[in-house]
């Protein structure tokens, strides 16, 4: 008799019905604990009711809480207790992805697919070095870097592919141009008080001079990319660009530059049209060339062997000291904010800092891992994979000086991959979907 009535004329089904029913009483039950929680512990109540809109909002729209997360991903301001040191940019993207993983589109795109291998490829090659290195900054770190690359892409992807990929791109700019404006605005008082050092932002929360310098670098190169789906006219990239290098050149980040320079480099080269564009950019980027040469020469003359240029010097000399302990497999990821080393200072440089934290076989997998990365964004459309390969090339070359793994500088340039995948993989079902209802609309009635 059931194959008489349709699934859709019968009523619910019994497993429909107990979850029905399951449902109902988690939420009379969440009801009354809220209410009971709200004379005893209000603070817990508003959290648990917040977290209860969130996973609300994110059954209606799985991208809405990523896409609203994407401003606090910029936050570096430290909020971690209890021996875990971490920024608010950490936890927001840790919140960020429990939706993005369970509730993003599938099926995940190839180039995804391909770069979260080779991130889990990294986590297990480094995996060593926290089993012989049992302290606990090392086993959060190891965490932290997994997030920081694969929880990112996972994020970017849930804004681009549920076709949030305009206001993502929007909010990163546009987050990014708030935080030049502050440090233009700093820079500008320090000017007219004769104070030419560099700028290290304040306001609200101290900020270091390479941190703002690289962020405003990478919101610099993706104004410049300006992909046409990102919706930045030509007008407002004009004054965002002015603006983001104006911050750079005040914080006087050498590595933010050079990094931009050559970012700006890859996507002159990925550029077909437009020569006369290309030619302009060109001719501004040498006098960023030149501002840092002249900077490093006069670090080199003064002969002050505590400045920056001799210290990284002796930091690359100490570093090898560190990484003889044991090459093949490391010390430990943060092993600097350990006391088993008479050094105490950060590996000014990507392969080093990893060299050291996890050995040659956790550098392999960095480099097979940075390698399928840029892989991946140079085989995208151009449309969507410019900006991720030069927001990549960015941050590579600004890892040659400073650590890699960091908040916000490791975190934002997979988020921008992620996005672009995602973005890519939405306008691809776009069109799918309106070739089909097309082709099916001048189908002969009755045509199967």
């Amino acid at each position: 008799m059931s194959s008489l009535f349709p699934e859709r004329l019968r009523g619910p089904g019994r497993t429909d019905l107990l979850a029905q029913v399951g449902f109902t009483l988690a939420g009379v039950a969440l009801v009354a604990l809220v209410g009971r929680l709200a004379v005893t512990m209000p603070e817990a109540a508003v959290i648990i009711a917040v977290a209860v809109l969130a996973i609300g909002v994110t059954a209606v729209q799985p991208g809405l809480i990523p896409l609203a997360v994407l401003p606090l991903l910029l936050v570096v301001l430290r909020i971690g207790s209890g021996g875990i040191d971490l920024s608010l940019s950490d936890f927001a993207l840790a919140a960020a992805v429990i939706p993005a993983l369970f509730l993003a589109k599938r099926p995940f795109s190839s180039g995804l697919r391909a770069v979260l291998w080779a991130s889990a490829l990294y986590q297990f090659a480094t995996l060593i070095s926290v089993v012989n290195n049992p302290y606990a900054a090392n086993a959060v770190e190891w965490a932290h870097a997994w997030v920081l690359v694969a929880g990112s892409l996972l994020v970017g992807w849930a804004v681009g592919a549920n076709g949030h990929g305009r206001a993502g791109v929007r909010l990163l700019v546009g987050t990014i141009a708030v935080l030049a404006l502050i440090t233009v605005i700093e820079g500008s008082v320090h000017l007219a008080q004769g104070d030419f050092s560099a700028v290290y932002p304040t306001f609200p929360y101290g900020m270091h001079k390479n941190f703002a310098g690289t962020v405003c670098a990478t919101g610099a190169v993706m104004v410049y990319a300006r992909p046409t789906w990102a919706g930045i006219n030509r007008r407002w990239s004009i004054l965002l660009m002015a603006l983001m290098l104006a911050a750079v050149l005040f914080t006087q980040s050498r590595q933010a530059v050079i990094g931009l320079v050559a970012a700006v480099f890859v996507l002159v080269l990925r550029s077909k049209t437009d020569r006369r564009r290309s030619k302009l950019v060109l001719l501004l980027a040498a006098p960023l060339v030149l501002f840092v040469t002249n900077l490093v020469q006069d670090q080199v003359q003064s002969g002050n062997q505590f400045n920056s240029v001799f210290q990284r010097l002796t930091w690359f000399q100490d570093s090898m000291t560190v990484w003889s302990s044991d090459p093949w497999f490391g010390v430990g990821l943060r092993w600097w904010y350990t006391d088993r080393f008479p050094f105490q200072f950060q590996p000014p440089n990507a392969e080093i800092e990893v060299l050291t934290s996890v050995g040659v076989v956790g550098l392999a997998a960095f480099v097979l891992l940075m390698v399928v990365s840029l892989r991946v964004a140079w085989r995208l459309d151009p449309a969507y994979g410019s900006m991720a390969v030069a927001v990549l090339v960015s941050r590579v070359v600004q890892g040659q000086f400073d650590l890699f793994w960091s908040a916000v500088q490791g975190s934002l340039p997979f988020v921008v991959l992620g996005l672009c995948l995602g973005a890519s993989w939405h306008a691809e079902r776009e069109i799918a979907t309106t070739t089909d209802v097309a082709i099916s609309s001048r189908l002969p009635v009755g045509t199967a």
